[in-house]
């Protein structure tokens, strides 16, 4: 082979050594990027892996708490119907039991009592007293005197009271009218409950339930 062939074909072979270590460089650098963006991929499928179970955590966490919160209160007012149904049923009995009393001997304190609140919470120089019928027939002079005494040695007021002449009540209790009829101090059972009914709710949460009776 003369020298201008062996030259020619030291070109043709130079020439391809270069071309072929430029595609492996292009290679290369192709395979270099798609593991940097295989890689990318991966850590940004697994962020959003994370982002998505920690998303669905705080769901489901969030889920928990509503049903238990849900659950508190379902709870806490099932409790609060219970005990205001054994309220009701203990006022009805207290009821019942202050009712049975009117035929006892020891009546006539309890209506005296009742009177003389209703006196002193009127606060009149001089009052009617009615009550229902079968208290009025335990209502006479000298109990009228005996609730003015107990009156004036509470209060230092002197105070004349009467029986009404007006209906008797339909219910359990005693109503005080002033003598020019302007003012009254109901003084009923059922008043004089709801009148205490706080203190009076208290005292059986108090006594069946352990605590202050709040809520």
């Amino acid at each position: 082979m003369d020298s201008v062939e062996k030259e020619k074909a030291a070109l043709i072979s130079g020439i391809e050594t270069d071309a072929r270590v430029e595609s492996e460089k292009i290679i290369a650098e192709a395979e270099k990027k798609v593991a940097e963006k295989r890689g990318y991929a991966e850590k940004k499928i697994k962020s959003m892996l994370n982002e998505a179970r920690q998303k669905a955590a705080e769901q489901a966490e969030t889920a928990k708490k509503k049903i238990i919160s849900g659950a508190e209160l379902e709870a806490k007012r099932r409790s609060m119907h219970i005990r205001n149904a054994v309220i009701q049923d203990i006022l009805g009995r207290v009821e019942k039991k202050l009712d049975s009393m009117t035929g006892d001997a020891n009546y006539i304190s309890v209506l005296t009592g009742w009177i003389a609140e209703a006196a002193i919470g009127l606060g009149a120089e001089s009052a009617q007293v009615n009550a229902s019928e079968k208290e009025r027939v335990l209502i006479n002079d000298q109990l009228l005197s005996e609730v003015a005494e107990r009156i004036h040695t509470q209060t230092g007021r002197q105070v004349m009271l009467t029986l009404s002449d007006s209906q008797p009540l339909k219910s359990q209790g005693v109503v005080l009218t002033s003598a020019d009829g302007r003012t009254a101090f109901n003084n009923q059972v059922k008043t004089r409950m709801l009148r205490k009914q706080r203190a009076i709710r208290m005292r059986i949460y108090n006594g069946l339930f352990g605590d202050d009776g709040k809520e």
